[in-house]
């Protein structure tokens, strides 16, 4: 039977033109069933231009959308028929394995909490994002959906993040490192190092604190901090990441030579680029709750999507969720 991923067509900057692209560009090589849930008229439009008879492609209605900057609380009072609260409840009636958003990251949360409820011994759930590492890839978590944890809360990101890891990426017994301000378990606020003392007596392979300059140097799998920090070191990573290329460019069309060089260098340049674009690695997945959803960039291109869709996939069918129960 194939994995049946549900889309929330309307969520997003620049959707439903580029969820839609995506969707369709996806059902090609992916192997899954799509549906798109949203504003039928607009998906149907836009979906004429790519695969309109694909029979693994298919929508389903929903007469409100949640806007980008709207509260959470409002879209879960008043948006009980938006786009992303349909798609979820998908996923929360057993009519899809897994369900993708780009829209309103707050209010997906929102609904998926509302709808799909927590895993047994979870408090929260926590955004897991993969990051690139200088040995392959690091899951970090929370990024962004938790900005005040309780030290409990933290051990139990920690229990979601190895999960993760066992189940999607395939790490035995992955290293799990506490982000913090200094590498001695004596540094950081009363939270953090209650967190550490929690780890360090728990069934995981806590390998200690890591440095913010440790994060993608390949010492830990999986990275755990609230998430208010880890937003802010995404952020700092996506910006700096940006910098650089801009700065790259610019230097490589100053001179005739530059340029030269710029053309010998094409295709680790290329290689380079495809590291430090977000789009790259797809989709957050949200830990903790009971079903498979993945948080997309607002900003998400076509591409971005369709690497969004492809976690949401892997993730369903690797049964993290499953991993995740078993190892609470």
């Amino acid at each position: 039977m194939r994995t049946r991923i549900v889309v929330d067509a309307m969520g997003g900057d620049y959707a439903p033109a580029a969820v839609v692209e995506g969707a369709a560009r996806s059902t090609d090589s992916l192997g899954a069933d799509l549906i798109l849930v949203g504003d039928e008229a607009q998906i149907r439009r836009e979906l004429a231009r790519y695969a309109s008879g694909d029979e693994h492609l298919s929508i389903h209605p929903a007469a409100e959308v949640v806007d980008m900057h709207e509260s959470p609380a409002k879209a879960l009072r008043y948006k009980k028929d938006s786009s992303a609260s349909v798609a979820v409840g998908l996923v929360q009636r057993g009519e899809a394995d897994a369900v993708v958003s780009m829209g309103n990251t707050g209010a997906f949360m929102a609904f998926a909490h509302r709808q799909l409820g927590t895993v047994e011994g979870m408090d929260r759930a926590a955004i897991a994002l993969l990051m690139p590492s200088s040995d392959g890839n690091v899951v970090l978590l929370d990024a962004g959906a938790n900005a005040d944890c309780r030290p409990e809360v933290l051990q139990q990101f920690a229990v979601l993040g190895s999960a993760y890891a066992e189940a999607v990426l395939a790490v035995s017994q992955p290293r799990v490192a506490l982000l913090n301000v200094g590498a001695e378990d004596t540094k950081g606020n009363e939270v953090v190092k209650k967190a550490h003392a929690l780890l360090v007596d728990s069934h995981l392979n806590f390998v200690g604190n890591i440095e913010g300059d440790g994060v993608f140097s390949g010492g830990a799998d999986v990275i755990v901090c609230d998430g208010f920090v880890g937003n802010v070191a995404l952020k700092v990573a996506e910006g700096m990441a940006g910098l650089c290329m801009d700065r790259l460019r610019t230097a490589l069309q100053r001179s005739f030579t530059a340029r030269l060089g710029a053309l010998l260098a094409r295709p680790a340049l290329r290689e380079l680029k495809s590291w430090c674009d977000y789009s790259a690695y797809g989709g957050a997945l949200l830990l903790g709750v009971n079903g498979v959803c993945v948080v997309g960039h607002g900003r998400s291109t076509p591409n971005a999507v369709m690497r969004a869709i492809q976690v949401a996939k892997q993730s369903a069918e690797s049964g993290v969720l499953e991993h995740i129960k078993r190892r609470r």
